[in-house]
């Protein structure tokens, strides 16, 4: 128990004394020293004080052949402090400074490989998703041969995949809330943007539910218009879709829109629209 101590002690009185040693070199002006010392602790993965080196270093460097390796551990260093908005800043600072650079292949990627990491989920705000689809496409342009160009086309898909679901999300969201124009526009804009997507056959089928379900709240001179789009809908779900889960739910709405049409109010119509 008292050996344990001791080597507690020993170690605490080890810790202040590199304590005060580093707090002495962050007010040294030797900035030799604090390059290497700068190094040292990034070799030592010691990136909160290499990084409290630099701040101080990497201006001082600037311009000097120091510089560029300098300023690629900068972005390194915060990468590795999971800083990914920071990483993504000063590897693109390095990138815009050094194109071809030693690390300039790897620092064009982490830029987007940051922003990649920082994408949110599909119901918040994409810019940071679609600012790094932009970057990875621009890194798999300017470097196809890298090891690094396989997975960044993988993450393009993927978060283009994001984007996709968002859309989606957002015209179910019209339907929801019971704005069916907004939401026929929605899924209509969807279908041209997205072809050949996995949400097709749920977009088919909203569109067609959508039409019918508007054409309900309908003034009665707009209604049999929006029941037979609603029918032009259900036509058209049907050819790609035949063994669709949702056909027995079509097949209702295009039968209540069939014997609809001709009329000049349907049962339950709101007589105020």
């Amino acid at each position: 128990m008292l050996k344990s101590s001791y080597i507690i002690f020993f170690i605490g009185v080890v810790l202040a004394l590199s304590g005060c040693r580093f707090q002495k070199l962050l007010k040294s002006s030797d900035y030799e020293e604090k390059y290497a010392m700068a190094l040292e602790f990034y070799n030592q993965k010691d990136y909160n004080r290499a990084l409290q080196l630099m701040d101080q270093i990497v201006p001082i460097y600037k311009g000097t052949a120091k510089s560029q390796e300098l300023e690629y551990m900068y972005a390194m260093s915060y990468f590795m402090q999971d800083d990914n908005v920071l990483a993504s800043y000063y590897f693109k600072r390095y990138y815009k400074n050094y194109p071809t650079g030693e690390n300039a292949e790897n620092a064009l990627y982490y830029s987007a490989y940051c922003n990649y990491l920082d994408s949110p989920r599909s119901s918040l705000d994409q810019e940071t998703t679609k600012t790094a689809i932009q970057e990875l496409k621009l890194f798999i342009v300017r470097f196809p041969e890298s090891t690094h160009t396989a997975e960044a086309k993988k993450y393009v898909e993927e978060l283009e995949g994001k984007l996709e679901k968002k859309d989606y999300d957002i015209a179910r969201q019209y339907y929801k809330m019971e704005d069916y124009n907004a939401a026929i526009t929605a899924f209509q804009a969807f279908q041209k943007k997205y072809p050949e997507s996995a949400y097709k056959e749920q977009v088919m089928f909203f569109t067609l539910k959508s039409y019918y379900d508007y054409a309900l709240l309908s003034f009665s001179k707009k209604q049999e218009e929006r029941f037979t789009k609603s029918i032009g809908s259900y036509v058209d779900f049907i050819a790609l879709f035949p063994e669709s889960e949702y056909r027995s739910e079509a097949e209702k709405i295009y039968a209540k829109a069939s014997e609809s049409i001709g009329r000049s109010t349907v049962k339950n119509d709101l007589n105020n629209f």
